[in-house]
């Protein structure tokens, strides 16, 4: 799919929105002088035929399609008239009829990529409110394809849950690396040896689950099954509170997005 609306990305110097203006660019989505970002102090080096402004509003007024990527604390400043326009925006806890009600427009989407955006490999959740139509979901599924793979879900809540679940996603598979790497280390290994068995070992993981298509339980149970070492190191894991400390942490995240929308 291409399109030839021209899409703004307020914080498009930054991390995910970069991410997302290199995935779309990339899939040939736009061309990249219908693009427009935004920067704060410094304009980046990427995208050099794209636009470049730090006037938010000259960025709206430019765009047919304006993304929020900024953080929460530096939107509640933020006064842009959206103008009836499409706004999507990927910033966690702030709810639809508060985007609505700030930028002048019901055609609003709340979305959450993740950090794997920036390798096209982000699961992206998203919901639209009441005014979006038939046309804006499919610009909007168009956009997060081309930044992996998305889903339309079907309430606020359920974005609330998968900011931890999937927003914070490439975090956690980085926190049980350090964790292994840690251990490693401390059994005589080199960093650097430990460095690359562990991370080999977390992305053929996740090809493995990719191309098989199978549930992760089946994969767990299997090796449950066959009793070897594998088995032994995930009944300690379990026995430790693996589990329950999973739990625990989206448990958290998913408390923290509904408040971070309360304070809105």
């Amino acid at each position: 799919m291409s399109v030839s609306l021209r899409i703004g990305i307020i914080g498009g110097g930054g991390w995910l929105g970069g991410a997302i203006a290199g995935s779309i660019l990339e899939s040939g989505l736009i061309d990249p002088r219908n693009l427009c970002l935004s920067y704060r102090s410094r304009q980046p080096d990427r995208f050099p035929d794209s636009f470049w402004t730090t006037d938010s509003q000259e960025l709206a007024d430019r765009s047919d399609v304006i993304l929020l990527s900024i953080r929460p604390d530096d939107w509640y400043p933020l006064a842009l008239d959206a103008s009836d326009k499409l706004v999507i925006s990927v910033m966690a806890g702030i709810r639809l009829g508060v985007l609505s009600e700030r930028h002048k427009t019901g055609r609003v989407v709340r979305a959450l990529p993740n950090a794997a955006a920036e390798v096209g490999r982000s699961y992206t959740p998203w919901i639209g409110a009441g005014g979006v139509t038939a046309d804006d979901r499919a610009i909007v599924g168009a956009i997060f394809e081309a930044c992996g793979s998305q889903d339309e879900v079907a309430s606020e809540s359920d974005i609330d849950y998968l900011t931890g679940l999937s927003g914070s996603g490439p975090a956690f598979p980085a926190l049980l690396a350090a964790a292994m790497m840690s251990d490693a280390v401390a059994h005589g290994l080199s960093a650097e040896t430990a460095r690359r068995a562990v991370n080999t070992v977390l992305i053929g993981a996740g090809h493995l689950l990719e191309r098989r298509g199978e549930s992760p339980d089946d994969t767990v149970g299997a090796f449950l099954d066959y009793r070897g070492t594998t088995a032994a190191a995930i009944e300690g894991m379990r026995a430790a509170g693996f589990d329950a400390a999973v739990t625990e942490g989206l448990s958290a995240a998913f408390k923290k997005s509904v408040s971070m929308g309360a304070v809105s």
